[in-house]
């Protein structure tokens, strides 16, 4: 059974970092592309950031480029998205999704906030 766990959410300030992970079990993640999304408050999903099996390629959302890295450790199985320059508008919960497993974290809450 597929089980995707993230950690790392906290309440942090605007212009403050974080770095989110997302452990896999049951599960080789370097065979697959991965993703993170984010659901904000009165929001629907929203695509965040995605990368290659390998970790070679990345994606980013148009507004997130520059702040946000998603990296991988397949050695780990382990998903990252470090978050850089954090803004109100990045509060939300994200969460790791594996497109073609159908699988998705129960997600870790981020709270940027003075």
């Amino acid at each position: 059974q597929v089980q995707l766990v993230e950690s790392g959410g906290a309440w942090v300030q605007p212009g403050g970092s974080l770095r989110l992970s997302c452990a896999a079990s049951g599960v080789t993640l370097s065979l697959y592309a991965m993703n993170w999304y984010r659901h904000a408050p009165g929001q629907g999903r929203e695509f965040v950031a995605a990368i290659t099996s390998p970790g070679s390629d990345t994606v980013y959302a148009d507004s997130l480029k520059g702040r946000f890295t998603i990296s991988r450790d397949n050695d780990k199985n382990t998903l990252y998205l470090q978050m850089n320059s954090l803004k109100p508008e990045d509060t939300a919960v994200y969460y790791c999704h594996v497109r073609r497993l159908r699988a998705w974290g129960q997600g870790t809450q981020i709270t940027v906030s003075s």
